[in-house]
């Protein structure tokens, strides 16, 4: 998978321009200047053009400009971000190569972090609905520092809309194909002299883009999803504010999207699901008494009950009959089971944080400070009900987390300024499951960052970074794999960073831009063994374990620039190459030089908005995506599998929207992926048609088909 010649002229097209322009709100009927973004996530606030990171901040005007409704959406206009579905929403996020693709069976760490309004949802982020959210921050890179072992690649900190001073509300509507309609109401305000409140619903349900031709179906891969968030702001007093949040998901999805013929028509008699119901809660108290710093104490608690499950063998009882089949030789050659999953899943973060105010600096006044403790508990009890178990498997996994942290942020002369940040973080888990199998977990591991950035003028600058992420050890809980295959060991990874900021043409334009070296040791990756039952079916097993190294690197560019009144272009490029340095599979086969699954080789967005009159608003955009291997594991049964049966295709898809604004209204009509390109973003290779008796190919989950509908927003 190298880059072709047309390739590398599309990606440096494509560097020029960036999605997260366009920064003034639509209602303003105003494109002059590109917006100043605050990241709100990291220790302190500050202007994304100064942060000296790599990051995306996707705001509310991207969300609208694509409709989308969801993160996975959203998520291809920030630069070496991948998703993998195998699922009805995505749960699992791959930043610069690195991230989980799945869960079964097995506990897992997750190497993308997900935060909702200071809830973590990591590893259960099917829930980022983006009906009312300010912005989304995609932080790439290890963020050992601020948020420890679940953001070893990078994390996604969601913010919704606050409480507002004033009274405000805004209706949204919504239709599309496939049956689809959405409606949100969110309403805003002060309920007395010192509390203010939000309250948003939304429901959003689908068809899906899923045809059952057994059942005679169109609704058996749907979307029924339900979010309600309700937020208060409080001032107890001068030096006191607390902000309150509650939450309540309720996703009631069909799951049934592999077809034994890799197209949009299935024969699943038993179709799965894919649900999740949420109940979460959050607490952020600041208080500004103290002369020397101020005090941030947060809380959270998200308790979720998640069904997952699905017609293993895609297919009816009969469809290797004699009457059916065209090769006598494999009549009644079928199985049929299902395989499903029930998790009660429920995580409680504590943090109490402390961050000196400004003129408390120490060291002669250049330094200003954070410290901080953070506690996790995170306890996940699983049954799995699967036809060819002896019986219900059960298992608990009870793990606790306590980390120390602090920051430095020192100015060491007008132009030149260093962070320094370190977290030591103890993660143990008890687990055990119905198979008699007891382990436990006890990692201790070290985070942190050094970043040298120089303030080259007002409008530039200069960073260069070292970061060290880490990720905890875990058990693989199958009972059939070796003993050997039971455990994994913690991962590790330093990040090498350089990068650029510079704001151009009286602010009418930017540029973000960075490379980056990533060197893993002990890396987990996703492997995958076959166990042939008698009657000639196979049964899949997917395992993590740690490969001896690895290394990622590559750029991103992300930039803008408001031409005029009337024309406003944006794009941005990922550039990405990884391999494993040394990895030698389960079965003795090298993978050494290899390239890791889910890194494209190159990902791109460009686009225009133009606005030839207040009223009208026209925008097209283009996304791509180089191929990439869908999984670690490149040899079945001994031989090598073709590469085209272990890939993705490259593809281009093409988006556009047309909005008609007026003060208080806007209606729009919208379209992603015009072209209807069909492509996948979840694959695997193995046998599991008995019309061909079993033969091993490539079965792939295509992603998002042509898409189009109109909505409506009024605010009130």
């Amino acid at each position: 998978m190298k880059f072709s010649k047309s390739a590398i002229c599309l990606a440096i097209t494509a560097s020029f321009f960036n999605v997260t322009a366009f920064a003034q709100e639509q209602a303003s009927n105003d494109i002059n200047n590109v917006e100043t973004i605050t990241v709100t996530s990291d220790f302190r606030q500050q202007s994304l053009q100064n942060a000296p990171t790599s990051m995306s901040v996707l705001t509310d005007i991207e969300i609208k400009q694509r409709s989308a409704k969801h993160l996975e959406e959203l998520i291809a206009v920030s630069p070496n971000v991948n998703f993998a579905s195998g699922s009805q929403r995505a749960r699992y996020y791959q930043i610069r190569g690195i991230g989980e693709r799945s869960q079964f069976q097995e506990p897992i760490n997750p190497s993308v972090g997900v935060i909702i309004d200071e809830v973590d949802f990591t590893g259960i982020g099917s829930v980022a609905s983006l009906f009312d959210v300010k912005q989304a921050e995609i932080f790439r890179g290890p963020q050992g520092t601020r948020f420890g072992a679940n953001a070893i690649a990078g994390m996604i900190n969601i913010t919704t809309n606050e409480p507002t001073e004033d009274f405000e509300g805004s209706v949204q509507l919504g239709v599309g194909n496939y049956n689809t309609y959405d409606m949100g109401v969110a309403l805003s305000g002060p309920a007395t002299d010192s509390v203010k409140y939000r309250l948003a619903v939304n429901q959003s349900n689908s068809d899906g883009y899923i045809e059952n031709v057994h059942l005679q179906r169109e609704d058996t891969n749907n979307r029924d999803e339900l979010t309600i968030r309700g937020k208060l702001a409080i001032e107890a007093s001068n030096d006191l504010t607390i902000d309150l949040a509650g939450y309540y998901f309720d996703f009631d999805n069909g799951y049934d999207a592999y077809s034994l013929d890799n197209t949009r028509e299935t024969y699943s008699d038993e179709p799965g699901f894919d649900q999740q119901q949420t109940a979460a809660f959050s607490a952020k108290l600041n208080y500004q008494g103290f002369e020397s710093a101020t005090i941030l104490a947060i809380v959270s608690n998200a308790d979720s009950d998640l069904a997952y499950g699905y017609d293993e063998d895609w297919a009816y009882v009969g469809i290797s009959d004699p009457d059916v089949i065209e090769n006598p030789d494999y009549a009644y050659w079928e199985y049929t089971s299902t395989d499903h999953y029930y998790r009660e899943k429920a995580v409680l973060t504590t943090e109490l944080r402390a961050i000196s105010n400004q003129g408390q600096e120490i060291f002669n006044g250049s330094t200003a400070w954070v410290a901080g403790i953070f506690y996790k508990q995170d306890d996940e009890d699983l049954l799995r009900q699967y036809t060819y178990a002896a019986g219900d498997f059960t298992s608990t996994n009870e793990s606790k987390s306590i980390a120390i942290y602090g920051q430095l942020d020192s100015q060491l002369a007008e132009k030149w300024s260093l962070i320094s940040g370190l977290r030591i973080e103890n993660r143990t888990a008890d687990y055990n499951n119905s198979d008699l199998f007891n382990d436990s977990i006890d990692d201790t591991m070290l985070g942190g960052k050094l970043v040298l950035s120089y303030q080259q003028s007002q409008d530039s600058l200069w960073y260069a970074s070292i970061n060290r992420g880490y990720k905890a050890g875990g058990n693989n809980t199958d009972g059939t794999l070796p003993d050997d295959l039971r455990t994994f060991e913690p991962e590790y990874l330093m990040n090498y960073e350089l990068g650029y900021k510079v704001s151009l043409l009286n602010n009418n334009a930017y540029i973000r831009s960075s490379v980056f070296y990533m060197d893993r040791t002990d890396m987990q990756v996703k492997s995958s063994t076959t166990i042939v039952r008698e009657d000639g079916s196979a049964e899949f097993i997917s395992y993590l374990g740690n490969a001896t190294s690895g290394s990622n690197y590559g750029a991103e560019i992300e930039s803008a620039w408001t031409i005029n009144d009337y024309v406003n272009i944006y794009g941005s490029l990922g550039l990405l190459n990884t391999e494993f340095d040394e990895f030698i599979d389960k079965d003795g086969n090298s993978l050494t030089g290899e390239e890791q699954a889910h890194a494209p080789n190159y990902q791109f967005n460009v686009g225009i908005n133009y606005q030839p009159t207040d009223e009208w608003l026209f925008n097209i955009s283009v996304d791509g995506k180089d191929e990439f291997y869908f999984s670690d594991t490149r040899y079945y049964d001994g031989q090598p599998i073709p590469e085209e049966d272990i890939t993705s295709e490259a593809v281009v898809l093409l988006n556009a929207s047309i909005s008609y604004l007026q003060d208080n209204w806007q209606l729009k009509v919208w379209g992603r992926n015009l072209a209807n390109e069909e492509y996948a973003n979840r694959g695997f290779y193995f046998g599991n048609d008995p019309r061909d008796g079993y033969a091993p190919k490539q079965y792939t989950q295509l992603s998002e088909p042509l898409v189009f509908g109109a909505s409506l927003d009024y605010q009130f």
